[in-house]
Order: C-alpha cells, then structure tokens, then sequence
C-alpha cells in the first residue's frame, strides 16, 4: 500500500493537535493519560510529537475525553485557518 504524502496543511494540523494536548495534559505523565484513554503511551507520544499528525477520530475523541477537552474546541483549533486580505 502506498501512502499519499501528507500535505502542509495536514502536517501543520497534527503540530497543533499535539500541542494542544501537550499543554491539555499538564503535570499528567503521557502514561496516565494514555491509559485512562485506552490507548499505548507510544501512540499519544506519537500524536504529540507530531509523527502521527493524522489520527482516528476515535482516537482524537478518547483523547479528548481522557482530558476532559470537548471535541468542539479541538475542532476550532483544528479548523483551516482563514486568511484576511
């Protein structure tokens, strides 16, 4: 299976998202946080250092519950950057 580059604005997303849930977690260990998710320790270390910048929704959405973040704000951050003239 070939995988199709991902493109800047997919690469740029996936920086934020794991910014966000770097500054989510706080004092939290990764390990903590991964595991009230459901989820491996190398996933979320993955996700937050931007070398899995395209996760599952499930995963995004376990996530988020895991740190109390509504799936609404992770949206807004996530959302396309609008551009003013």
């Amino acid at each position: 299976m070939v995988r199709i580059p991902l493109t800047s604005l997919e690469r740029e997303r996936g920086r934020r998202l794991g910014q966000l849930l770097r500054d989510a977690r706080g004092d939290a260990s990764m390990v903590e946080i991964a595991a009230r998710a459901g989820l491996s320790a190398e996933t979320v270390r993955k996700i937050e250092t931007g070398r899995a910048p395209t996760p599952s929704f499930f995963t995004i959405a376990a996530l988020a519950g895991a740190l109390g973040i509504s799936l609404d704000s992770i949206n807004e951050l996530l959302a396309p950057q609008s551009r003013s003239a």
